[in-house]
């Protein structure tokens, strides 16, 4: 589409000159005399560029930059003058012109005046698509303060922001420092009870003796010590949502009360004999196995059942080793705050150790290396050097390597080497099959041949 452009000069000759150049190069021009007529044009026409010459008879072109400023937004001001200086250019760029230039000029000069802000506008255009990206991308990527692009935790989010618009009892499973209670607060806030108190609860970091006390509170005098009525943790939550964290450590004994309190939405103090309705959204989470502690007779399959209404399985960080990227860029960005740091990034080589790894801590451990590398950089980009040695001794290329020689097979050591570096490759460019082909220095074609020789699935 040709861009168009205005030119206000009171030089009957310098319009010619312009109209003509502009013209021949591609451009739709108009062309007035001052600044009135420039701002009947404006209102008329949207334009992409404007030569705008400063002294002018009727109105000048400062005067036209103040008056014309709400219409011109999305326009390249251009000033010219033989009577400028650099006061004046900084004044009419502080009124919202591009650039300016000094009269006489060349014919070259006011078309790289013109590419510069053609280029400009350019990046503007593309800045604005990729922050319309870098959001859509987000909102696709995120569920409460979680980020992730890889498939596993995408889908994970999907489903948590439907079972979030619900009451339903939800179990959270996934090994240790995989996030569950992010995403139970991400439950929390996602749906109609984000007003409300949230209150997290570790099953397992108060003592048996207490427990039954601190959830469903107590009478006074119902024990030594109890020298007051009080609030259990169910009582404090109502309206809102408790989490239960580790709620594969519950006492068995409690497990019953915990049972009644999901069927019959009330809880009965220690040493009460009457009973309090609560409304209360209950989230579980557990590290354990509930199915094989059902089993071994250690959680009630009736309470288990209960919890297991709407399961979400968290996966390890080890199957989900696209995210590794992303996470680190967050946790760098968030260290930097915190250590009032100004680190930049992180070196290939150091990112693939952490590719490699296999994260027995999860997301949690991940975070902790991140912020101990911030600390030890003297750089403004982490290094291998800024990562724990065990990083080097314990990786999944490791394994690999001693598949190689437990075999004298040549064929077998090439396929087993071949097949590590195109799962690490797909996991560097985050399952970009295009960029991993690349980065292994094959066609892709031949790339997608071997993915489905060696059965390697994004």
């Amino acid at each position: 589409m040709e861009k168009r452009i205005l030119i206000i000069d009171d030089e009957e000759n310098m319009r010619h000159m312009l109209s003509a150049l502009l013209t021949e190069s591609g451009f739709m021009v108009d062309a007035v005399a001052d600044g009135v007529m420039g701002l009947q044009k404006i209102e008329e026409t949207q334009y992409n560029f404007i030569f705008c010459d400063i002294r002018m008879p009727n109105m000048d072109g400062m005067t036209f930059l103040k008056t014309a400023a709400d219409k011109i937004e999305n326009s390249n001001v251009i000033m010219m003058s033989a009577y400028g200086s650099i006061e004046t250019a900084v004044e009419a760029m502080k009124l919202g012109a591009y650039d300016y230039i000094s009269k006489p000029f060349k014919t070259d000069e006011v078309l790289l005046t013109l590419r510069k802000a053609d280029e400009r506008e350019r990046l503007k255009s593309e800045n604005i698509i990729l922050k319309e990206q870098i959001k859509e991308i987000a909102e696709k990527s995120s569920f409460g303060k979680m980020i992730a692009k890889s498939r596993a935790m995408k889908s994970v989010f999907k489903l948590a922001e439907k079972v979030a618009q619900y009451d339903t009892t939800v179990l959270i499973t996934g090994a240790s420092g995989t996030g569950k209670e992010l995403i139970a607060r991400g439950l929390h806030y996602g749906g109609n009870r984000a007003n409300k108190p949230i209150i997290p609860v570790n099953c397992g970091g108060i003592p048996e003796a207490l427990l039954e006390s601190e959830l469903f509170g107590h009478k006074k005098g119902a024990f030594t010590g109890a020298n007051k009525n009080y609030k259990g943790l169910f009582e404090a939550a109502n309206g809102g949502t408790i989490f239960l964290d580790e709620v594969g450590d519950l006492p068995f004994t409690l497990q019953v009360k915990l049972l009644r309190v999901l069927q019959d939405n009330e809880v009965r103090p220690v040493g009460d004999t009457q009973t309090k309705l609560i409304d209360v959204r209950v989230i579980t989470a557990t590290s354990k196995n509930l199915e094989k502690e059902v089993e071994n007779g250690k959680f009630r399959d009736d309470l288990f059942y209960r919890l297991n209404v709407l399961p979400i399985r968290l996966p390890p960080l080890i199957e989900r080793s696209e995210d590794i990227p992303l996470l680190c860029e967050y946790f760098i960005d968030r260290f930097n705050v915190k250590l009032g740091k100004k680190v930049t990034g992180i070196t290939p080589s150091a990112m693939s150790l952490l590719l490699q790894y296999n994260w027995p801590g999860n997301v949690r451990e991940l975070e902790n290396m991140i912020e101990r590398a911030v600390v030890m950089t003297e750089g403004d980009v982490l290094v291998r050097d800024n990562l724990p040695h065990k990083l080097l001794n314990d990786t999944k290329q490791s394994h690999s390597i001693e598949e190689i020689f437990n075999s004298f097979s040549i064929k077998t050591g090439k396929e087993i080497l071949e097949k590590n570096l195109i799962q690490r490759a797909l996991e560097s460019t985050g399952g970009n099959r295009t960029k991993a082909a690349k980065l292994l220095e094959i066609s892709h074609p031949s790339l997608l041949n071997k993915m489905k020789v060696y059965n390697i699935l994004l």
